[in-house]
């Protein structure tokens, strides 16, 4: 992994289970497996939710091995998105279920250009994402049925993303019930729609 690209550690959305993780030495630095301790916090931020904003200042990390930092983003969370994973993932099954960017905007209450640059980066790289995600489902499922095949590559991408995030809440029900665009965010260190992911 570059440098570059590892500047983001995704965590839990719960701010006072990130300080206990912190504290306790549990996170780990992903350039080296070194130590994550505090450092600060990165700038204050709001994401749109679907009901409203949600004010956010992640928690900044630094590694005793290797002294990188990294901005610890909340699962909730995609790099460089103003909006919620699940605002944007209910775009993207909205998109799988055949509705196009013009409704989907309009029922998220999303500028239309917004929509369709998730659209866009999503459905570019379907194919890598569905592979990504049926890798996880396989890899963790108690008893792994992939998704059957459906009609568009966009479409068997959000399958395999929700069958994935299901296979995780019964490999670990400690975890409980994560949505599948959380698990996304999580499985993707918070990169979904970012440029070159999946490798």
């Amino acid at each position: 992994m570059k440098r570059s690209e590892a500047l983001v550690v995704t965590v839990g959305a719960n701010p006072a289970e990130v300080e206990r993780s912190l504290a306790g030495g549990e996170l780990e630095c992903p350039l080296c497996g070194g130590v994550l301790a505090r450092w600060g916090h990165a700038r204050p931020r709001v994401l749109r939710g679907g009901q409203g904003p949600v004010r956010l200042r992640p928690r900044r990390a630094r590694c005793s091995g290797c002294g990188s930092t990294h901005v610890l983003l909340p699962a909730f969370a995609l790099l460089r998105r103003a909006d919620l994973a699940e605002v944007i993932g209910a775009a993207l099954a909205a998109r799988a279920l055949g509705k196009g960017a013009r409704p989907i905007a309009t029922a998220s209450g999303r500028a239309l250009a917004t929509v369709r640059g998730w659209l866009r980066r999503f459905g570019a790289r379907a194919e890598a994402v569905r592979v990504f995600f049926t890798g996880l489902l396989v890899e963790t499922g108690v008893d792994p049925v992939p998704p059957a095949q459906g009609p568009s590559p966009f479409a068997d991408a959000v399958a395999a993303v929700a069958g994935a995030a299901s296979a995780v809440s019964s490999r670990w029900p400690g975890i409980g019930r994560v949505s599948p665009w959380r698990a996304a965010s999580a499985a993707s260190g918070g990169r979904l729609l970012s440029p070159g992911w999946p490798r």
